[in-house]
């Protein structure tokens, strides 16, 4: 049955705009997105298919353009405005984090973290570096690879530190395998690198690890800074 033959109450368009977008399931979100489905599938049913084949949204966003068109009803130009939509939302996130104090948005920071580092298939180690009042000045990528204290130089990122003059820094770096848990390396090198910035006085607000669709881990709140 065809999404137009269902009662309008229950059409998700329509319980969208009646009740907020947060009154509806994953599955009804995205056929809106859809907005048709295929032959014999309304849109809610694409929707659910295409959420069980990748596991989840954000596995879904994550996916290359090959494994999205395997699917039938999907292509290049639905893929395209997908990821369209995710860049939106990460520019939308980032314009949110250049106005005010980024600690006092945290679910901010947490939510543009998570868009720009969940889907990424190698590890990355970026720097949001803010000014005295907690603003954001800048947020770069530093290093790929794995991270140790071998092939993350602190030497590098106090240069960083320096070239934008910043006052403090908030660090995040992605896990590939899904886990948050931060690993002994991982403490070493935060450890290490607080030290270094403290010598130019810039200061270590947080260090997150991101990994899959769990809740971005903070090492301030984890008593690890």
């Amino acid at each position: 049955m065809a999404i137009t033959d269902w009662p309008e109450h229950e059409r998700p368009r329509e319980r969208l705009l009646q009740n907020g977008t947060a009154a509806l399931s994953d599955a009804e979100l995205l056929a809106i997105f859809l907005r048709i489905g295929v032959r014999g599938k309304s849109a809610v049913d694409l929707a659910r298919d295409l959420l069980a084949h990748f596991g989840s949204l954000t596995r879904l966003g994550n996916a290359s353009v090959s494994e999205f068109a395997s699917i039938p009803g999907m292509g290049t130009a639905k893929y395209a405005q997908l990821q369209a939509v995710l860049e939106m939302a990460r520019r939308a996130l980032r314009e949110e984090l250049q106005h005010g104090d980024l600690l006092s948005t945290p679910g901010a920071v947490r939510d543009w973290l998570r868009l720009h580092l969940a889907h990424l298939r190698h590890e990355c180690f970026v720097a949001i570096w803010l000014d005295a009042q907690n603003q954001l000045i800048a947020n770069e990528e530093l290093f790929r690879g794995t991270l140790t204290q071998t092939s993350v130089y602190p030497r590098e990122v106090v240069n960083q530190a320096l070239r934008h003059n910043a006052a403090a820094v908030i660090f995040a770096h992605n896990h590939p395998s899904g886990i948050t848990e931060p690993s002994r390396a991982d403490e070493m090198l935060t450890s290490t690198l607080k030290q270094a910035l403290g010598l130019i006085d810039v200061r270590l607000l947080d260090h997150f690890i991101v990994a899959g669709n769990a809740a971005p881990l903070s090492f301030a709140e984890k008593g690890l800074l």
